[in-house]
């Protein structure tokens, strides 16, 4: 085989082929040694091994871009776990504020129910004090009502008292009734 016939073969192939002359090399008579043409083996392991270092430099670059795309593949997942995170530990925030704000409305209202409660209590209290006290000026007036009523069903009017007023017979006697001895003054009375 010429040597230009195997440049674009690669070195996996070409050891291969060497592979395949040694495996189909025959035997010489009466031994298991094979023979085979040194000078096509020699020139396909040079051929080989010339190539190899490219193929190694390929196969170390693809590994290195493969290792830069994990590291970069590698960051985007750090970048999106952090803001995972970040977003997670605000919601958690707000839901604490949330929570706080809720359990604060809650005193709230409850305090402002209570000072609601105490102040109508307050409020009754005040008012039921004050009615209290006008009962009792109610009841004073009403026994000074009747105290002075009684005193005038007991009370007779003085029969020559009468003519000084100016109610007499020639004055027409405005106040007098058919019995004018009777003691009774009744103030609804015509």
């Amino acid at each position: 085989m010429a040597h230009d016939n195997h440049h674009e073969v690669g070195a996996e192939l070409l050891l291969r082929r060497v592979i395949e002359i040694v495996t189909n090399a025959r035997a010489m008579p009466l031994s298991t040694t094979v023979r085979v043409e040194k000078d096509e083996v020699l020139e396909l392991l040079e051929d080989a091994l010339e190539r190899l270092p490219d193929e190694l430099r390929q196969a170390r670059w693809m590994l290195k871009e493969r290792a830069e795309f994990l590291a970069k593949v590698q960051r985007e997942a750090d970048e999106i776990l952090e803001a995972a995170r970040v977003r997670s530990e605000r919601m958690v925030q707000r839901t604490e504020i949330v929570r706080s704000a809720q359990h604060l409305s809650q005193k709230t209202v409850e305090q402002a129910r209570e000072d609601a409660s105490r102040l109508r209590h307050e409020a009754e209290d005040y008012c039921d004090q004050k009615l209290a006290a006008f009962e009792i000026v109610l009841e004073r007036t009403m026994k000074t009502v009747q105290a002075g009523r009684d005193k005038l069903r007991v009370t007779p009017l003085p029969a020559q008292g009468r003519g000084d007023l100016g109610f007499g017979p020639d004055t027409g006697d405005l106040g007098a009734t058919e019995g004018a001895d009777e003691a009774f003054f009744d103030q609804d009375q015509p």
